[in-house]
């Protein structure tokens, strides 16, 4: 059987203070859980309901060992995440200062095995297969996995849904102008593309949000997802339809992971058929959800959750 979605990207251990408010230095414990961005996606996903896998790669080491056991706990394929001798396992640190503060220290040197994924080791049936694809801009950002995003995009020739999480993040480039023409060539082979206005600066030169769609737009996707932060969420897609919902209430905890709640219940969104409003409002609700809590991987809502959240139009 299909799978409903396979993610391809970031994998690692993320390591979160549970003091709140308090910097690094003085913190004297910490929780660890599961992250990535692309792996999040495939966790969020699957709490909806979903049939998820991801590619990616871990060192050979325990903190691999327990990315494995947390991927079967969350009910994610991992099949095709693999070890690569000699590297370890990234990790990453955040400092929790709410409500819209939180540095990120990733841990990701001499190479991260993420980014060793390999053109050849890719099953390009399966991914053929899935109903839906997704891929961020990390993935683009060194060789191997450069080639192997491009290859499966190319693969998939935008069959079923292929979604691109533009991901910009600036410590993994040398600058924006680097990775302009490798967006590009992925745009062109997607059918959706996800980010921030940051991000869709990045990848289309162009910051405002109605002008940014309209070039994701005109660089060959079908459906452009605009996250404007305070403002919302804004989507365009080809046929000519859009929609401008704004984000939930909440008292936000740690916002880290909530874009990856909203990409797991945009897919689940997708797949059901929903219209673009309800689908928007639907994946805001999840990514309130996730910032009220500490945690990225382990916070992802339930169907229930969302549902609850979305009628009383605020996050309790």
């Amino acid at each position: 059987m299909a799978y409903d979605l396979i993610t391809m990207g970031r994998i690692g251990v993320d390591l979160y203070p549970l003091q709140t408010g308090v910097p690094l230095p003085q913190v004297t414990s910490f929780g660890k859980f599961l992250g990535g961005s692309a792996t999040n996606v495939a966790v969020a996903a699957a709490r909806l309901g979903r049939r998820t896998a991801v590619i990616t790669r871990t060192g050979d080491d325990p903190f691999g060992t327990y990315l494995h056991e947390a991927l079967r706990d969350f009910g994610v394929d991992d099949r095709w995440v693999t070890p690569v001798p000699g590297l370890p396992t990234p990790v990453t640190f955040c400092e929790v200062f709410p409500p819209d503060d939180f540095p990120l220290y990733f841990y990701r040197r001499p190479k991260a095995p993420d980014l060793e994924i390999d053109a050849h080791d890719l099953d390009l049936d399966a991914l053929s297969e899935a109903r839906v694809f997704w891929v961020t801009g990390t993935g683009l950002s060194e060789e191997p996995s450069r080639t192997a995003t491009l290859a499966a995009l190319a693969h998939r020739a935008k069959s079923g849904t292929t979604v691109f999480d533009l991901d910009w993040r600036p410590m993994f480039w040398q600058d924006p102008e680097a990775a302009r023409p490798f967006y590009a060539e992925a745009l062109r082979h997607t059918t959706v593309a996800v980010g921030n206005l940051d991000e869709v600066e990045v990848a289309t030169g162009v910051r405002e949000p109605h002008a940014a769609a309209r070039a994701l737009l005109d660089a060959g996707v079908e459906l452009a997802v605009v996250k404007q932060g305070p403002k919302g969420v804004l989507a365009v897609n080809r046929q000519g339809e859009s929609a401008e919902v704004p984000p939930l209430p909440v008292n936000v905890l740690n916002g880290l992971g909530a874009g990856d709640a909203f990409g797991g219940s945009l897919v689940h969104g997708l797949l059901a058929g929903w219209d673009l409003e309800k689908t928007m409002r639907h994946a805001n609700a999840a990514g309130a959800i996730v910032a009220s809590r500490l945690e990225c991987s382990s916070a992802m809502p339930t169907p229930a959750e969302i549902e609850a959240a979305v009628t009383a139009g605020a996050v309790k």
